[in-house]
């Protein structure tokens, strides 16, 4: 590997020194191209002349079976397996024994390589040994590009082929970068040793160590109990103690590799067993197992991961299997053209997150992790749910000018930003803005937004590392009511637990997170959390209004608890002579369907209230909104929820109290000429949607819409949903969604 010799020389090289070495007449390689053929690259003992010419394809012949089944052949008489094909152009006709193995990486077949021999006979489990671990290191020569070039031209090798994924629009816009692993990999690049009883006691050093600290997890209190949690360690112990497992690294060691090497060989080899087993809990087993690998090979290199966003560079598509708010924060906003997610939903925190930093992202992108390479070329399109990883050229350029002509209609969006908000008969619509960092700011005046109307104060702890001082919140919360310049701004008291884990704040894993111990809850549990919260935006809001809303109500005692600290705090300062707000505004986020019932009676206590739609949508309708395969088969434009959402503005409205909605739902055209028509005259959206919902209402008579609705809401028997009489009364008024 260390000669200076040209890839295809080298490979005759390889070849032979194998060949020579297990005392074979023949040895092969084949490299899977792009089109699910298998070429022949290199042989030593069958006729050269048909390197670059033998073919078989994925599945065809002992070669193809091999790649397709991810698994070695060892057979004394090769052409009586009834998968064996015979190919006239290589000659080998006269032999009997064949040995092959598939060439992996991160679990994909990327080609085989084969011994054989005229005498029948059985290879030896050291010598399989062997061949897979010459196969890796062919496995890092292809992933490198090394080989490309050899065969005919226009010939592309499977690793560098044109993958398309169909997933999920999660944040609209157009991507093109390079591909950033979130999570990636770790390369193992020191592969063979020098000292093998040094390398089998650094691993059952590392072994031991990772066995401790599962057990330290397991004896810890809040594992102790049952549940998924403790069940998802009992599988990973189960790993760690299987000896079939240890015996096999043991061996690669002992065959010549290095410990991370042979952690990395026996994980590709478990790998793409597993993924073609069609049990589905087996196949989900192979992420507890690729977890446990990848934590073994940290202990033996001795660190905990790469720092997420190392890798990051200008044009960076972000691609990971699933990630937290937290995570996304980490890397800088001018690096990140996109992000692809294998999972992730809707109104996940991450999306929502992404889209406040207008970051297009695709999510359910199944398989995209296993198939990307750092460096990549990727495209992603925000709007159709598609990712293109290595696209051709034609679709690059397609994609280019699509990003040319989104630049342009985002300029007459931009032209509309100092043009009222007004409905073409008259209304008055405040169009505010979703916000919850310092990033989102310049996006007020950008966007010509009315004002803020949820501002997520649990971001700036999400992205910290420690619990932020009063002073430090005291400072963002300054330069939001400073950059807003008088415009209104609603602070959301901190909305943690659930999915948004703080990681210096202990909580207990729960089996229900989004139905437990977070935001409100949390807080009047923990009051001098609150209570330094509720401090520092008395203290920045001196001399102007102040408008703070707490999450989570459920119980109207709550808000009374709620009100008493804020109260408490409001005497405590104003006895050491600080300047108090000029105004102070009280709401509180509908989220919870039982405040439904006691609308009257919340209207009592509150100068607004906010319908936090996201939240009330999955209560109400009892739709996880991070789960894919139940978020599609619901629609918050329903009937029943559009009636749960005018009995709220009803409510307000008899008792003098302003209503606006601040979840996803506001920033979609089609469900804010709902909103409207069911007579809202506030939302708030992420900045991107208030160009395109200011395009629409522009062009939309409100009066009309509304006696539209309330005649659909009306009819007991609709011969059509919500969502299509909108999509009628659009098309009919030519209006654009």
């Amino acid at each position: 590997m260390a000669e200076p010799l040209e890839p295809q020389a080298r490979l005759d090289e390889i070849v032979r020194q194998i060949a020579a070495n297990m005392v074979a007449e023949v040895c092969s390689l084949y490299v899977l191209r792009a089109d699910g053929v298998l070429e022949l690259y290199a042989t030593q003992g069958l006729n050269p002349g048909s390197v670059h010419l033998a073919q078989l394809r994925l599945g065809e012949g002992l070669v193809g079976t091999i790649a397709a089944t991810a698994r070695a052949l060892n057979l004394q008489d090769a052409q009586k397996h009834p998968a064996f094909t015979y190919l006239p152009e290589t000659g080998e006709e006269i032999f009997q024994s064949f040995l092959g193995v598939p060439i992996l990486r991160a679990g994909r077949t990327l080609g085989v390589l084969v011994v054989q021999n005229k005498e029948r006979r059985v290879y030896r489990d050291e010598e399989i040994e062997a061949l897979e671990t010459v196969a890796m290191v062919v496995a890092e020569m292809i992933a490198a590009g090394s080989l490309a070039g050899l065969s005919r031209p226009g010939v592309v090798l499977d690793l560098s082929r044109p993958v398309h994924f169909d997933g999920l629009a999660l944040a609209d816009g157009i991507g093109l970068g390079y591909v950033v692993l979130h999570e990636p990999r770790v390369v193992v690049t020191n592969l063979f040793n020098e000292d093998a009883e040094a390398e089998t006691a650094r691993l059952e050093k590392a072994v031991s160590s990772l066995r401790i600290s599962i057990e330290d997890m397991l004896q810890r209190r809040d594992i102790a109990a049952e549940g998924e949690h403790r069940a998802v360690l009992e599988a990973y112990r189960m790993f760690a103690y299987d000896r079939g497992w240890v015996r096999r690294l043991e061996e690669a060691v002992r065959n010549g590799l290095t410990a991370e090497a042979s952690v990395e060989k026996v994980q590709n080899d478990m790998r793409a067993r597993m993924m073609h087993m069609t049990d589905p809990f087996l196949r989900e087993r192979l992420h507890d197992f690729d977890d446990l690998a990848n934590r073994l090979l940290r202990e033996l290199m001795g660190r905990g991961g790469d720092p997420i966003g190392a890798d990051a560079a200008g044009d960076a598509i972000i691609v990971a299997r699933s990630m937290g708010a937290a995570d996304l924060l980490d890397y800088r906003r001018d690096q990140i053209r996109g992000l692809v997610l294998e999972e992730g939903g809707q109104t996940s925190h991450v999306s929502i997150v992404a889209r406040a930093l207008g970051i297009p992202v695709v999510g359910q992108a199944k398989g995209v992790v296993s198939m990307a390479e750092k460096g990549d070329a990727i495209i992603v399109d925000g709007e159709e749910g598609v990712v293109h990883l290595r696209p051709p050229a034609d679709v690059e350029r397609v994609f280019a000018d699509r990003v040319q002509f989104r630049a342009r209609r985002q300029e007459r969006y931009r032209a509309l930003r100092d043009v009222p908000a007004r409905t073409r008969d008259g209304q008055d619509i405040d169009l505010l803005m979703n916000a919850g960092l310092l990033v989102d700011l310049p996006q007020l005046a950008e966007a010509g937004a009315a004002g803020i109307g949820l501002f997520r104060t649990e971001l700036q702890f999400m992205i910290a590392s420690t619990m932020p001082k009063t002073s430090e919140q005291e400072r963002l919360y300054a330069a939001v009511l400073d950059a807003a310049d008088g415009r209104p701004v609603t602070f959301r008291t901190l909305d943690v637990g659930g999915d948004k884990v703080l990681p210096y704040l202990h909580q207990s894993p729960e089996e229900n997170p989004a139905l437990g111990y977070r935001a409100l809850r949390l807080a009047l549990d923990r009051p001098g959390l609150m209570r330094t919260q509720l401090r520092a935006l008395l203290k920045a809001a001196a001399g102007r209004e102040l408008r703070v809303m707490f999450p989570m109500v459920t119980d109207l005692d709550e808000l009374r608890k709620a009100r008493d600290l804020i109260s408490r705090e409001f005497k405590h300062l104003t006895r050491f002579a600080h300047v108090m707000p000029r105004r102070l505004k009280l709401g509180a986020m509908i989220e919870v369907p039982s405040l439904l019932y006691q609308l009257d009676e919340l209207m009592q206590l509150v100068d607004f209230v906010s319908i936090g739609s996201n939240d009330l949508f999955q209560f109400f309708s009892a739709v996880d909104r991070g789960n894919a395969q139940i978020s599609g088969r619901f629609d918050d434009l329903s009937t029943p929820f559009m009636r749960a959402l005018k009995d709220i503005l009803d409510a307000g409205a008899r008792n003098s109290v302003s209503v606006t909605l601040c979840g996803e739902m506001a920033g979609r055209p089609i469900s804010a000429m709902a909103l409207i028509g069911l007579g809202f005259r506030s939302i708030s959206m992420t900045s991107s949607a208030i160009g395109p919902v200011k395009a629409m209402l522009l062009d939309l008579d409100a009066g009309e819409l509304h006696r539209t609705v309330m005649a659909h809401l009306a009819d007991r028997h609709p011969r059509q949903t919500f969502r299509q009489v909108l999509e009628d009364f659009a098309e009919r008024h030519a209006i654009s969604l």
